[in-house]
């Protein structure tokens, strides 16, 4: 996980814009994620994740 507060901002992108950006995306990711889609996609992230995980 990256420390976003010691975390160099590479792009530029002052840090209110970036807070701002994932103020109006976080209530859309949370509600697709409550969906059956949302739920399906996130099981195969998972296993995909796992699967990849136990090769290395």
């Amino acid at each position: 996980m990256i420390d976003m507060e010691n975390h160099e901002n590479e792009n530029r992108i002052p840090n209110h814009v970036i807070d701002n950006l994932a103020r109006c995306l976080l209530p859309k990711i949370q509600t697709y994620f409550e969906t059956e889609n949302g739920q399906l996609a996130f099981h195969a992230w998972a296993e995909d994740k796992k699967n990849t995980q136990t090769q290395v």
